[in-house]
């Protein structure tokens, strides 16, 4: 049967709930927001504004995890004592891409009061995490560095200083070198910056020896769409000729037979872990072999057995380097959880094409992933919930429909990006990226929305509208209830394809078949005294929903256990709504539901 085919038991460790707290952000009241301003004239979130009372407030939201995205050091506009600006050629934006890593072992000075001291800073603000029992997420970008990049902190470690780079690969280079058979016309480095002001299209360093973007650009003359100001990283393995890396060490490799990339890369995450960083969020995972995850992993593991690393992977990337699926390897090198990709683009395209929530149930057939994806409405790459140009134009009640279904419909980590909890909409441009939709990760500016949660660093949401505070609550409730043990490590039944032909599920107009934008399902436990909730979404943007009732089949309440003659319902989420059924009727006449408003979901625990 097709939901015998679905159901999976989440694993016994704690449910991560991450919240990814970006610090250029997170803590910035300077609300100046002038496009292409400077650190002085914008502002930036620090360290220290991240503090006790802050971190406690997540926490209290139901948070186990805290991503601090962007804190390593990166290419930057802005100058320091020790640190001079970098080429504004190899920049995006002003404050410069946080993927584009300048040293693995620093931090970005831009977050510390005293610039001097920004390693002391970052150790004492992983001590307010701990003690607030948080664990932390930093990025880890294996993919591709800095043009500039240079280790000040670890001098030797530094990539690129002994390779070859008379030839384009060599297994030991840290780097791919372009020669006078690339296309280009050769050098010098030719960057797609020339126009900008101060930028004159070449780099120093790159006028004689010209290295590969990374993103896998073998040219001297890169785009402007390519990811120019960074160079590609070497694991042992020519990109160019194909995705076949069985030639590389195996998981038990001793460090002195594997490439050197692979050591370095090693020592990073020793570091960090050492420092007293949890996880690692790891940017563009599939482009790196999956021998090395097997391998880095497993050392990393036996530092910190609980050491948690989650990967942004897409399995449509031409890039990738397995002929697998992405997901099912990276899962067996190792990871905790990877990006649900397909999940958030069919949740866009019910609002922005002709997708159906019925469309939904596809993407859950794989079992063995269903709770081992990482589910998010929003996050730093992907535009906001509450944008007027995307996701229908609702405003931020579309994140609440969006929200009860990638978080509720499988037991893996579930990710919440700042602002989006008080409906953050990025309106406007800020520097490199334009109106894009997205909050810029490329310069200096602030969330305007959040900041008035911060309130001054009071971080008691003072200046929030009702409807803000009303939203933030809704979020906190729902990510308390994702740790309950119906969504941690409760089993997924779809009731949408039960219900296509009842009229009574939630059509609208002169619909003739249902399921276009209600969404239902079971999450149980299934055994003797253990919790179940049927979740109930009306994802309609403007119409509220009248007379549903909801059909759960007879193979349903076989697979629940269900014995009981009468089933009671109980909403945990935001109503104080109860109901009941007898057993017998709900494979027929149905669950009575409520009014339905317009987004909004009903998370319904069975007694």
């Amino acid at each position: 049967m097709m939901e015998e085919q679905r159901e999976s038991a989440a694993g016994d460790m704690v449910r991560p709930r991450i919240y990814q707290l970006m610090v250029r952000h997170f803590g910035n009241t300077n609300l100046t927001r002038k496009v292409d301003g400077t650190l002085a004239e914008n502002g930036c979130g620090k360290f220290v504004d991240i503090d006790a009372t802050a971190l406690e407030a997540l926490r209290g939201m139901g948070f186990t995890h805290v991503w601090l995205t962007g804190v390593l050091e990166q290419a930057s506009g802005t100058s320091f004592v020790d640190r001079p600006a970098d080429d504004p050629d190899i920049l995006k934006g002003k404050a410069g891409s946080p993927y584009a890593i300048k040293d693995y072992f620093d931090v970005c000075p831009d977050y510390a009061v005293d610039p001097a001291r920004r390693l002391v800073e970052f150790r004492g603000l992983l001590k307010r995490c701990e003690a607030a029992e948080l664990r932390t997420i930093i990025d880890f970008v294996p993919n591709h560095v800095a043009r500039s990049y240079h280790s000040d902190v670890m001098p030797n470690l530094s990539f690129g200083r002994k390779d070859r780079t008379d030839r384009f690969f060599d297994r030991d280079n840290n780097f791919y070198y372009l020669g006078g058979i690339h296309p280009g016309g050769g050098p010098p480095l030719k960057l797609p910056a020339g126009n900008q002001p101060g930028c004159d299209g070449l780099f120093e360093q790159e006028k004689e020896v010209g290295r590969v973007t990374g993103n896998n650009v073998v040219s001297w003359d890169p785009a402007i769409c390519d990811w120019y100001e960074t160079v590609k990283l070497n694991y042992g393995h020519d990109f160019t000729t194909g995705r076949d890396t069985s030639h590389l060490p195996g998981p038990d490799g001793h460090p002195g037979t594997v490439p050197d990339t692979w050591r370095k890369m090693d020592a990073v995450l020793e570091f960090w872990q050492e420092l007293g960083v949890g996880g690692f969020r790891v940017d563009m995972a599939h482009m790196v072999p999956m021998e090395f995850w097997k391998w880095v992993i497993r050392r990393a593991r036996k530092r910190e057995e609980q050491v948690f690393f989650m990967a942004e992977a897409y399995d449509g990337d031409p890039a990738k380097l397995t002929d697998e699926d992405v997901v099912g390897a990276l899962l067996k090198s190792g990871f905790e959880g990877v990006y649900d990709g397909p999940l958030y683009h069919r949740l866009q395209a019910i609002y922005e094409g002709q997708k159906w929530a019925n469309d939904i149930d596809e993407l859950v057939w794989a079992i063995d992933r269903l709770h081992a994806m990482v589910r998010y409405g929003e996050n730093h790459d992907e535009v906001r919930l509450a944008n007027p140009q995307r996701w229908g134009g609702l405003g931020s009640k579309v994140g609440r429909a969006v929200s009860a279904i990638a978080f509720g419909i499988g037991g893996g980590p579930v990710m919440l990006y700042n602002g989006q909890e008080v409906g953050e909409p990025a309106i406007g441009a800020e520097g490199f990226s334009g109106d894009d939709g997205r909050s810029s990760i490329f310069d200096y500016g602030a969330l305007p929305e959040l900041a008035k949660w911060v309130n001054g660093h009071r971080y008691d949401g003072g200046k929030l509208s009702m409807e803000q505070r009303e939203l933030r609550e809704w979020y906190g409730k729902l990510m308390r209830l994702c740790g309950e043990p119906g969504f941690e490590r409760g089993w997924f039944y779809g009731l949408n394809h039960a219900n296509l032909e009842n009229p009574n599920f939630g059509r609208v107009g002169l619909e003739t078949t249902s399921g276009h934008w209600l969404y239902v399902f079971l999450r149980s436990e299934r055994r003797p005294g253990g919790q179940t909730f049927l979740v109930v979404v009306n994802m309609h943007g403007t119409a509220s929903m009248e007379g549903v009732r909801v059909r759960v089949p007879e193979h349903a309440l076989g697979w629940l256990g269900m014995r009981r003659e009468r089933v009671l319902f109980r909403d945990r989420l935001m109503t104080d709504w109860e109901g009941e059924a007898e057993r017998g009727q709900l494979p027929t006449q149905g669950l009575a539901l409520p009014k339905l408003e317009a987004c909004s979901a009903l998370f319904l625990e069975l007694g």
